[in-house]
């Protein structure tokens, strides 16, 4: 039986959309590609994803709106593509997202001289409700890293690497495209550090431990020699065909060990980074050094997980105080 398709996955092929916008149109967008991921430095996801709201903006534009030239955008046309979209079923977050994108658009476009002012500034930002994460307890995260070690025992290359992802995603709680994108030479043993490429192509270093140390070691040792191949380069990480390990890859590995241990919660590499920063915490962390270490731009997304310690405080308090 067939699952229901939510409206995002209706969406046409933007590709498709953006070759059929005329010439002015589709070169608008491929300036603001070419802007975002050169001058910005945002990830290829990111990217795709604003250029696929910006194209379903301009094909709104020149078809709905009856528009022809990008001089002709302005707040009613935002506004009517944005109810559009909301009467296509589009959630909260998807209309948020894409509010970025019209505003990211619009500012560029004025600073490129497409437009002769900004609607953006004049378009509300839907608010995005903020749902607290899943994280794993600290004995559930031992108890995750064990099995994971166990599965190790046997030397087998694919089980010491994912070993060794287990333990750096919690030992640093980066990304999971900053795991997958870490060279060899981006890991000092020495000093228990790794060097990052963040969002924004921000560099930061991240201490890891002990346990993340020594699975890096067996992996480096015995699994990774196993696995390289000519093209492999310099990437730390490797699949089975020698390629560097692809990010579908390592949430895979995460879901499959989380799913090991009893009455934890289905969480992947982000959910990995959510129990590394909301462990930091609980240990005496202050905020400011767990924002440095997770790589946020702004102290308010570091915030969030002051409200998962306190959430998991008032559960225990729930469960252990006489009079609670």
């Amino acid at each position: 039986m067939s699952r229901a398709r939510s409206p995002e996955s209706r969406r046409p092929d933007f590709r498709a959309v953006r070759a059929k916008l005329p010439e002015p149109l589709g070169a608008a967008v491929d300036g603001f590609e070419r802007h975002l991921a050169a001058e910005r430095g945002l990830s290829v996801h990111t990217v795709r994803g604003y250029v696929g709201d910006v194209v379903s903006l301009l094909d709104h534009l020149s078809g709905a709106a009856g528009r022809e030239t990008l001089a002709e955008l302005d707040i009613s046309v935002l506004r009517e593509w944005l109810s559009a979209q909301h009467a296509q079923g589009a959630s909260r977050s998807t209309m948020a997202r894409r509010t970025a994108a019209a505003r990211t658009f619009t500012a560029w476009a004025l600073r490129a001289g497409l437009l002769q002012s900004d609607p953006g500034p004049r378009l509300a930002v839907p608010s995005k409700p903020r749902k607290l994460p899943a994280v794993l307890r600290t004995d559930q995260a031992d108890a995750t890293m064990r099995a994971s070690a166990a599965g190790a025992e046997q030397g087998d290359p694919v089980a010491l690497r994912d070993h060794a992802v287990l333990e750096l995603l919690y030992a640093t709680g980066v990304r999971v495209a900053e795991l997958c994108g870490l060279d060899v030479d981006d890991v000092d043993r020495e000093r228990r550090v790794i060097r990052v490429i963040g969002k924004g192509d921000k560099e930061r270093v991240v201490p890891f431990g002990l346990p993340a140390d020594d699975a890096l070691d067996r992996w480096l040792t015995a699994g990774r020699p196993k696995l390289v191949r000519a093209a492999s380069g310099a990437a730390l990480f490797l699949g089975v065909r020698g390629g560097r390990l692809d990010p579908r890859t390592a949430r895979r590995t995460v879901h499959d060990a989380v799913g090991t241990v009893s009455g934890a919660p289905d969480v992947g590499p982000h959910g990995m980074r959510h129990s590394a920063a909301t462990h930091l915490l609980e240990g005496g962390a202050d905020l400011r050094s767990v924002q440095e270490l997770l790589g946020h731009a702004t102290l308010a997304t570091t915030q969030l997980y002051t409200h998962v310690t306190v959430e998991r405080l008032k559960a225990i308090h729930d469960r252990t105080h006489p009079r609670s």
